[in-house]
């Protein structure tokens, strides 16, 4: 691993974080490719991801699920913003976290899923394939955890500000001579890549909200179904089966839920590494609330809510309202967070250029000598 440091990464660790996000965006996207080339047409895949019984071509399983391309372009994402200098290393960091824990969450109900002996109906080789691909993405997962970990820098940041400091310069002036950038009043430096306080409650409630509303059916449904019928939709049965990568419904549920209050509590409290945990998690809960939109109105429920009774109303209307409230904390979280002080971009001043001007609040003196060209 690389000895350049990169704020609280690592050069070395940017790059291997990328580079383990690719490999999970090439498993997933190969298992699209593969129920692409055995659907009837096309758009079964699409249909099948929105909730509808399509079959394949052959007697076989669907492998992806509505979340699998998810999940595939935001790899990809992921790696392409860890590897830009321009993203600072806490966003970079908080990326790399949140798409492990999701590709975690999702990907772990299938280990004992796929061995299980309801599937002995399905080609062994494919369910062998399957299982391999979600255990490998286990382990890769477990791997970001380990580059963000092990690749954080110890006391660069902190060491800069505190020379800064010592030279009784301000954090947001730079010590280049003749130079200095106009510190701005009132508070200090915010901590780069912390999410501005209006930007951190929009989407904190939103999620938040989100969130209970997602774990607030799950106990409705546990306390209907019962505890047996729910545990097979939460760990996986026949009955709840619908692809090879699919988490049964219940735990999809509550996993993305889980998500969702961890990100509203760390955007909340401003962390700097919260605002891709956000991300990662209203995108989730909008493809989700998507879906069953989608299936509410191409079953015709959606145009009959008068008719439908009013639990099964209120669950149309929670997706409506799961859609809303994660496309607006998604668009609130995409907002830039606080920028790095230590590279401050505007307010620069200069002094030197003629005799006997005036010099700046915090620059520091003329030396007795001027250097050549001055």
């Amino acid at each position: 691993m690389s000895t350049t440091r990169d704020g609280d990464l690592t050069r070395g660790a940017r790059g291997i974080g990328a580079l383990v996000c690719l490999l999970l965006a090439l498993l997933t996207a190969g298992w699209i490719i593969r129920d692409l080339t055995i659907a009837q047409h096309g758009a079964d895949v699409w249909w099948t991801w929105l909730g509808e019984a399509r079959r394949p071509r052959e007697f076989t399983a669907w492998a992806t699920s509505a979340l699998d391309p998810l999940l595939t372009l935001g790899a990809l994402a992921v790696a392409i913003a860890t590897v830009r200098t321009a993203v600072l290393s806490s966003v970079a960091a908080g990326a790399l976290l949140s798409l492990a824990a999701a590709t975690a969450l999702l990907r772990l109900p299938l280990v004992w899923m796929l061995g299980a002996g309801w599937l002995q109906g399905l080609d062994s080789g494919l369910t062998a394939r399957a299982r391999l691909t979600a255990l490998t993405q286990l382990a890769l997962a477990v791997g970001l955890i380990v580059v963000v970990v092990a690749g954080r820098r110890r006391g660069g940041r902190a060491d800069r500000h505190a020379r800064h400091a010592v030279r009784g310069l301000p954090q947001g002036a730079s010590s280049a001579y003749g130079v200095v950038h106009a510190v701005p009043s009132g508070a200090g430096p915010e901590r780069p890549g912390r999410p501005h306080k209006g930007a951190a409650v929009t989407a904190g409630v939103l999620l938040g909200a989100a969130g209970l509303a997602v774990a607030g059916w799950e106990f409705h449904w546990q306390q209907r179904l019962g505890g047996d019928v729910y545990r097979k939709g939460l760990l996986g049965d026949a009955s709840v089966f619908r692809a090879l990568l699919q988490p049964p419904v219940h735990w999809q549920a509550a996993a993305l839920a889980l998500l969702a209050l961890g990100a509203a509590a760390a955007v909340l409290r401003r962390a700097p590494w919260a605002r891709p945990a956000a991300m990662t998690a209203a995108a989730l809960l909008l493809v989700h609330g998507a879906v069953a939109l989608v299936f509410a109105v191409r079953t015709g429920e959606f145009g009959r809510l008068g008719a439908l009774p009013a639990w099964a109303r209120l669950e149309v209307g929670t997706a409506a309202f799961v859609v809303a409230a994660a496309l607006a904390a998604l668009i609130a979280a995409a907002r830039p967070g606080a920028p790095d002080a230590s590279h401050p971009t505007d307010g620069v001043l200069a002094y030197g250029s003629a005799p006997g001007e005036a010099r700046p609040p915090h620059a520091p003196p003329p030396p007795s000598r001027l250097p050549p060209g001055w």
